[in-house]
């Protein structure tokens, strides 16, 4: 029997630093931006961060100078993953805006409507749908391409879900075809429609283009899936849509969401590798392996035992805390999924989310621990295993 190796992954989003935000935003860099570029290239072993330093110092940036900043803040977030120990990496999403206005604003059909207030005290652009929705060709490439070429790790490229994008914008057009103050199932049809679009029409082109330039790996997010849980089926439809015919390791990652809305219709997703879900942030702090020591999990993990669905990243830290996991803790987190779904092959570790809400300090210990606790939870199983066939 071989042994027993879980592979971690970040979810997608990092904090950007501060100095690629302030140059970016055309504001002064103060001494501090500059020291803390300085001492993560030290610290992450960046080769050649000194040029990203001297670039600080000039004070003015043109076009060329900018895009070297964007450059090496993909570089510094994939260096922080890498050192961390993550089996799988993005680049921390550092090119872009926000999961919603990076595809509101690229594609076609999109008019902004202003600012809205998200979690975490954070405002975000929300368009309003103006006509169907469509893109010239794909969005991530150049993006994927930069991060493949630098790093030597598995690549997974994260994409905001067509269910997402339709729940979180207004409505001007697909409301307006009969839709709007008409029955319950013309207002689903209204929404559907606006689903397939968006997945048709703005997701698969740029997933399609993203397996065309060699990406293996594509993770649907759809933090909105269960938001009107009637309507998960129209997740369902736009994950489908979006990665139809696409030969790729595909999954899809769900954030803070009441899970028991997702089943059964997420048993028709297709050829979906996981679910990567959040659990820690309504998990104990304590160490332990039994129902009652993790709250968290239990009622979400028996779901996919008692549906049979195959595999589930597993959120082992809580991102909305700077409260960093001891390893033991991510241990046992693993041990009891462990337990539950009675095969270590389904279970795959992660964070509850994307950690742009915390520091690098925070990130990088986080994620350290939680690689550790991985290795920590292996060595139980494959010991066990040894014991139990009389090595």
């Amino acid at each position: 029997m071989s042994d027993v190796r879980f592979p971690t992954r970040e979810i997608g989003s990092l904090g950007k630093p501060s100095w690629r935000v302030k140059t970016f935003a055309g504001r002064p860099l103060e001494e501090g931006d500059i020291a803390q570029a300085e001492q993560w290239g030290k610290r992450l072993e960046v080769e050649g961060y000194e040029q990203l330093v001297e670039i600080l110092r000039r004070g003015k940036f043109d076009e060329g100078e900018l895009s070297a900043i964007d450059d090496w803040a993909a570089i510094y977030a994939l260096r922080l993953l890498e050192r961390a120990g993550l089996d799988v990496v993005y680049d921390g999403e550092q090119r872009r805006s926000e999961m919603y206005d990076h595809v509101a604003a690229f594609a076609r059909g999109f008019e902004p409507r202003g600012t809205v207030r998200s979690f975490d005290n954070k405002y975000d652009v929300k368009a309003a749908i103006v006509e169907p929705p469509s893109v010239e060709g794909p969005q991530d490439v150049e993006e994927f391409e930069f991060v493949r070429a630098h790093t030597d790790r598995v690549v997974k490229v994260p994409l905001t879900g067509a269910y997402t994008m339709e729940d979180w914008s207004y409505d001007e057009h697909y409301a307006h075809e009969g839709a709007l103050g008409g029955s319950a199932e013309r207002r689903y049809e209204a929404r559907r429609r606006f689903v397939s679009d968006v997945a048709t029409n703005v997701i698969l082109p740029n997933v399609q283009g993203l397996v065309e330039a060699g990406a293996e790996w594509i993770q649907i997010d759809e933090p909105a899936a269960t938001t009107k849980p009637d309507e998960v089926p129209l997740v369902v439809e736009g994950f489908n849509e979006a990665t139809r015919g696409v030969e790729a390791r595909k999954s899809m990652h769900i954030c803070f969401s009441d899970y028991s809305a997702l089943w059964p219709a997420v048993l028709e997703l297709d050829d979906c590798l996981e679910l990567q879900l959040e659990f820690a942030n309504r998990d104990s702090r304590e160490l332990g392996t039994r129902d009652d020591d993790r709250p968290g999990y239990a009622e979400t993990l028996r779901l996919f035992k008692e549906h049979g669905y195959p595999n589930v990243g597993l959120g082992v830290l809580d991102i909305h805390s700077d409260f960093v996991e001891p390893a033991e803790l991510v241990r046992d987190r693993i041990l009891y999924a462990v337990d539950v779904l009675r095969d270590p092959e389904r279970i795959q570790v992660n964070p509850d989310c994307g950690l742009r809400t915390r520091s690098w300090d925070v990130v990088y210990e986080k994620l350290a621990n939680m690689v550790q606790g991985t290795r920590l939870a292996e060595e139980v199983l494959n010991r066990s295993s040894a014991v139990a066939g009389g090595i």
